[in-house]
């Protein structure tokens, strides 16, 4: 049987420094932010929709999809947000399914979910076990100021249009603190996966 962890947090708390802890354990790691881009790239059926339903004004010069040029359009008016995830989204969740059957087939331990947005998207039953990378909103607006080199204000905003981590934690299986060092998350992250017959 294999293991299907779904591991999410919020913006700036060190999820992806779980994902890596994850592969270095050798448990396959499905990440929904790669899954996106790719069913982006150019020959792909996301592709095709986006352009038609957006136009060729969202395409660099080569053909590649300008996120940047997408994203002002989309995030400028609701109905435009809601057609694109209604585009890449499904193909997304595809891919991902696929994917993880796969693992499972492989008859791997356990198989993560990376989905940022995992409880904002209803994916939970898309996986066993919820795992969330939490830090105190204090470190959480530091790290994100630090990451992206952006001012507070842009910093909180982005915090908030996400489920605050607080809540998060209290919806999940397991927390993994990440407002220490790395050595202590990898520590809680060992904790957790024997709690649960793994490793």
């Amino acid at each position: 049987m294999t293991l299907v962890i779904g591991l999410t947090g919020s913006i700036a708390s060190g999820k992806s420094t779980v994902a890596k802890m994850f592969q270095d354990m050798d448990i396959p790691v499905i990440d929904a932010d790669q899954i996106s881009r790719d069913v982006v790239q150019p020959g792909e059926p996301a592709y095709q929709e986006i352009v038609e339903t957006f136009g060729e004004q969202v395409l660099e010069e080569g053909g590649d999809l300008d996120r940047k040029k997408l994203g002002k359009v989309v995030f400028a008016d609701e109905t435009k947000r809601k057609q694109l995830n209604g585009i890449v989204h499904p193909k997304v969740r595809e891919e991902m399914i696929r994917r993880r059957e796969q693992y499972k087939q492989q008859q791997y331990q356990a198989v993560v979910l990376d989905i940022p947005l995992l409880f904002e998207s209803n994916l939970t039953d898309y996986v066993e076990k919820i795992l969330v990378v939490y830090v105190d909103e204090k470190t959480q607006l530091e790290r994100l100021m630090e990451r992206d080199q952006s001012g507070r204000e842009d910093a909180e905003e982005r915090i908030r249009a996400q489920i605050p981590v607080k809540k998060k934690a209290e919806m999940a299986d397991a927390v993994i603190d990440n407002t220490g060092t790395v050595e202590g998350s990898l520590q809680q992250l060992n904790d957790i996966l024997h709690g649960w017959g793994i490793v």
